[in-house]
């Protein structure tokens, strides 16, 4: 299930907000002007499909939200664990550079297709982390200050949204509050 956690920023262990229900979640995080929805889970992906695959898999979630916000560039990807030095230290990279703490000039949509990742927003004093899983679309605004946890052994199929065709640009805080707060193997486990 879908996971909201909410601390305030300067600490880490005071849980402020622990949910799972996806109505308070969408609840909480509009307040935000982040969009959460749910869309049901297209079973039968290939273990590792391409781009294409997925998208045609969620066509018309996929036009109804390109249609609504206006993106001009979808693409689909997938992090599938391969039991080699080479994938493990490709994906301990990747995971370190999202863990910096950063903003967007554009909205940041993914869905979850398979697998999960969290988004953790630090907004307004508090960091709400949100455990996106299978089925979960998160919309974060534009300029709002946030980091990405995909794991020690990312596992996911994700559909992102581009305004632009250069995709996300990180314009990094250069804090790292991912050091002090619960990652996501250990919300994983919950």
């Amino acid at each position: 299930m879908t996971l909201l956690t909410v601390w305030p920023d300067d600490d880490p262990t005071t849980v402020l907000t622990r949910t799972e229900d996806g109505d308070t979640i969408a609840d909480e995080l509009k307040q935000l002007g982040v969009r959460f929805e749910r869309w049901p889970v297209v079973p039968g992906l290939p273990a590792a499909p391409t781009s294409d695959e997925v998208l045609a898999a969620y066509e018309p979630y996929v036009s109804r939200v390109v249609e609504n916000e206006g993106y001009i560039l979808v693409d689909a990807l997938h992090m599938t664990p391969e039991d080699t030095d080479e994938w493990r230290a490709k994906a301990a990279e990747a995971r370190q550079k999202f863990l910096n703490e950063h903003t967007h000039d554009d909205d940041e949509d993914r869905f979850f297709a398979r697998g999960a990742g969290v988004f953790y927003l630090h907004v307004h004093g508090k960091v709400y982390a949100v455990l996106c899983e299978a089925g979960d679309l998160l919309s974060v605004p534009a300029n709002t200050t946030h980091w990405f946890d995909m794991g020690t052994r990312p596992d996911y199929v994700s559909i992102r949204f581009f305004h632009d065709e250069d995709g996300w640009v990180g314009n990094f805080t250069g804090a790292r509050l991912a050091d002090s707060f619960p990652d996501f193997d250990t919300l994983a486990r919950r």
